[in-house]
């Protein structure tokens, strides 16, 4: 997927770019970006946007990254353009060298099909299309609540491995059902 770069009208409260001048004077490598939104297509459909108050765009040839300071939403869209899963997360750093993204602080996945993950950090890996995590993680699911240390998903959260699991699952209960002819 290719980012496209959207800038939208700074906002008029205090953040943190009011506290940035004299690094953003003393560091040519470093631009400072407010009001951020990033779209990521594949095959002209729009799959993730990616938006946060305050990037800093870190222009090293060596590690170019993206360093989102204030925090970040992802929205993942379907092909209709339909918010399928947001993830939020108070801060956020993509390394396009190695193709890697870390959220964390407060890191949130949260499915239209009322699914919810909560983990302190989460890395994306864009080149193998996984979310994975060595912390604790909680999963909520319509009836059920699994906690478990580790994590690893495909990029969209599906095929889900969690390690050392606990929780309550729903069980479907097949054995009290009898054939009535």
């Amino acid at each position: 997927m290719l980012p496209v770069f959207t800038l939208l009208a700074p906002a008029c409260e205090r953040r943190a770019s009011d506290v940035l001048p004299d690094i953003l004077l003393n560091n040519p490598n470093l631009e400072l970006l407010e009001d951020v939104e990033i779209l990521y297509s594949d095959s002209a459909f729009v799959k993730v946007r990616v938006r946060g108050p305050v990037m800093l765009y870190h222009t090293e040839r060596n590690d170019p990254r993206q360093e989102f300071i204030e925090g970040v939403e992802v929205d993942f869209l379907d092909r209709n353009q339909e918010v399928v899963s947001r993830l939020t997360a108070k801060y956020a750093i993509r390394r396009e060298s190695i193709g890697t993204i870390i959220v964390r602080d407060s890191v949130v996945w949260q499915s239209s099909q009322n699914e919810r993950l909560t983990t302190d950090e989460m890395t994306w890996d864009e080149r193998l299309q996984k979310v994975f995590t060595d912390r604790f993680v909680v999963i909520t699911r319509p009836e059920e609540i699994l906690y478990g240390r580790g994590f690893e998903a495909d990029q969209d959260f599906t095929n889900i491995t969690m390690k050392a699991v606990e929780g309550r699952v729903k069980v479907d209960n097949q054995e009290g059902k009898q054939d009535q002819n």
